[in-house]
């Protein structure tokens, strides 16, 4: 099977059930009764928050009349599913939202990300997440601080490895310009930028829109965002939308569809990948 996260096997195999469910028109009282369980539990599986038995979704599968090559792509989605999630360490500083973000990233093939104000998580040095970790966690919870940047340092794992994550990044030039933690961690991060675009010619890509865009990017009134494309064929684009406050999952076609156009054009304003690093380049000298 292509590369897959737990969550993301979940994910997959429940909207090829739901799907079907819907081609056969069951409902879901009709689901529980014939596999014997309370409503509410079926409630969760569907919503991805559960697994089913081996032998229920056995039951599950011969409901809905799955022709055996497809069965058995579903009891192999239902084993990848059952894997370790490499983010259980962390599941204590997380919400339900992030933490299938989290999930999703881990398994997804490529993501396309627009941050205005911040360098992206995924591209940030261990220095200058702490520091961005110290002020977005509250007073009494100062112990959260090292586990938050572990966490996120083990996310930037999927930039390397046999199958890395393919990166599409603008970046408003407001994120290089504001100095985090000091000039000399700012600086060390803009030298990160460039040294990352550096040993990932052919899966990073990043753009910066300069300050002489700003108009065009005002217009957009874009907030964070990333779009998750996965290697499955089933799977749809997905989008992430992030505040200061909160994070949600976009799954609808239309929200899907208007996070695209708009990276579109976000993408259209922004420095191509040469100009950008030279930008970066000439704020990283200037800084201090």
């Amino acid at each position: 099977m292509a590369r897959t996260s737990p969550t993301v096997a979940g994910w997959e195999l429940m909207l090829r059930v739901r799907e079907q469910l819907a081609t056969r028109g069951l409902k879901a009282n009709q689901v529980s009764k014939a596999l014997d369980i309370s409503g509410a539990y079926w409630s969760q599986v569907a919503n991805y928050k559960g697994l089913l038995t081996e032998d229920k979704l056995s039951v599950l599968l011969d409901l809905l009349e799955f022709e055996p090559p497809e069965r058995e792509e579903l009891m192999q989605l239902r084993e990848a599913a059952k894997g370790p999630n490499p983010y259980a360490e962390f599941s204590a500083l997380f919400d339900d939202s992030l933490k299938r973000f989290y999930g999703l990233e881990d398994g997804a093939q490529s993501i396309r990300s627009f941050e205005s104000s911040v360098i992206p998580g995924l591209l940030q040095t261990e220095d200058y997440i702490r520091v961005l970790m110290k002020a977005a966690v509250t007073t009494g919870r100062p112990t959260e601080v090292e586990p938050r940047v572990r966490a996120r340092k083990k996310r930037q794992n999927r930039l390397d490895g046999p199958d890395p994550l393919q990166l599409s990044v603008v970046v408003g030039q407001a994120a290089l310009m504001c100095v985090v933690g000091g000039p000399e961690v700012q600086r060390a991060q803009l030298r990160h930028l460039q040294e990352l675009v550096e040993a990932h010619p052919h899966t990073l890509d990043l753009r910066i829109i300069p300050f002489d865009a700003g108009g065009s990017l005002a217009s957009l009134n874009a907030a964070t965002f990333h779009l998750l494309d996965f290697n499955s064929a089933r799977l749809p684009t997905i989008g992430w939308l992030e505040t200061a406050i909160y994070g949600e999952i976009a799954d609808s076609s239309r929200h899907v569809e208007a996070l695209e156009y708009l990276y579109s054009q976000v993408q259209a304003i922004a420095l191509d990948q040469a100009d950008s690093l030279k930008l970066i380049d000439q704020i990283a000298r200037q800084i201090g």
